[in-house]
C-alpha cells in the first residue's frame, strides 16, 4: 500500500508541478510521513524532488531566463541553508506536549507545529482570494527569493511563494515553468547538504526501492506534464491538493502524524 501511495503521488503530483509551477514536495511530504517520521519524511522527500527538478532541467533548460536564475535563485540558495538549518534544531528539541488516544501516545513537537504550520499556509494560498491573486513587483526579486529558500530549507514549501513572485514577470507559461525549476534545484542542493548530515545511509538503503519508484514515478509524471503543459486545465486538481494538504498539516500539529 505504500508504495503504490507513494508511486501515485509522485507521477500525479510531478505532472501538477508543471501546470502551477509547484506541486512535487508540497504534496509529497504529507504521504511521506504517513509511513515516516517527519525528519525522514522532509529528507526523502528532498531527494526525490531533485531529482525530478534534474530530469525537468534537461526537458526545459532551453527556456529558463538566467537573470531571473540568478536575480531569485542566489539568495534563494543562501536562505535555504538558514532554513535547513532551522530544521536541524527543531528535530533535535523534546516534544512540547504529549497525550494518548485509546492507549496510543502522541507527541506535538516545535517541528510539527512549524511544518503544519506552513503545510496549512500553503494550503490556503489557492483557497482564499487575496492570497490566490498575492503577486510582488520586479523590485522585490532579492528578499522574495530569500523568503521562498528559507521556508525551501525549512520544509520543502518554496514553490507557492517562488510562484507568487515570479508570476508578474510577464514570462511566457514555458518560460515561468522552466525558471521556477532551475530554482528549485539550487535549493535542493542547499537543503540536501543540511539534510545529509542527519538522514543515515542505512534509512537510504533500507528504503531504496521505494525511493525509485517515487523517482520513477515523477520522472513518468514530468513527461505527461510537459506534453501536456498547453492543453490541461487543472483547477479542480489543485483544490483537491491544497485541500488534502489543509487536512494532513492539522494532523502533523496535533502530533498524529508526528511518529
Amino acid at each position: 500500500m505504500m508504495y503504490i501511495a507513494i508511486a501515485l503521488v509522485s507521477l500525479l503530483a510531478s505532472l501538477l508541478t508543471f501546470f502551477s509551477g509547484f506541486g512535487l514536495g508540497t504534496l509529497l511530504l504529507p504521504v511521506f510521513a504517513l509511513f515516516f517520521d517527519l525528519e525522514t519524511a522532509i529528507a526523502l522527500t528532498a531527494i526525490v524532488h531533485f531529482l525530478n527538478n534534474v530530469f525537468k532541467f534537461g526537458l526545459v533548460y532551453k527556456k529558463i531566463n538566467t537573470s531571473l536564475v540568478l536575480k531569485f535563485g542566489i539568495p534563494s540558495l543562501l536562505f535555504a541553508f538558514l532554513g535547513a538549518w532551522l530544521l536541524k534544531q527543531f528535530s533535535a528539541s523534546e516534544p512540547l506536549f504529549t497525550y494518548s488516544i485509546s492507549g496510543h501516545l502522541f507527541s506535538i513537537t516545535g517541528i510539527g507545529i512549524t511544518i503544519g504550520s506552513l503545510m496549512l499556509l500553503f494550503s490556503l494560498w489557492e483557497l482564499i482570494p487575496y492570497l490566490k491573486n498575492l503577486s510582488f513587483g520586479k523590485n522585490n526579486l532579492l528578499w522574495g527569493g530569500a523568503l521562498s529558500g528559507f521556508f525551501g530549507g525549512l520544509s520543502g514549501h518554496q514553490g507557492a511563494l517562488r510562484s507568487a513572485f515570479l508570476i508578474r514577470m510577464d514570462l511566457k507559461k514555458e518560460v515561468f515553468i522552466a525558471t521556477g525549476i532551475a530554482i528549485a534545484g539550487m535549493v535542493d542542493i542547499a537543503r540536501l547538504s543540511i539534510y545529509s548530515t542527519t538522514i543515515s545511509k542505512e534509512i537510504i538503503s533500507q528504503n531504496y526501492i521505494l525511493l525509485l519508484i517515487a523517482i520513477g514515478a515523477a520522472w513518468i509524471g514530468a513527461i505527461a506534464g510537459n506534453k501536456l503543459l498547453k492543453k490541461t486545465t487543472y483547477g479542480f486538481i489543485k483544490w483537491f491538493v491544497f485541500v488534502f494538504m489543509g487536512m494532513i498539516s492539522l494532523l502533523i500539529i496535533s502530533g498524529i502524524l508526528n511518529k
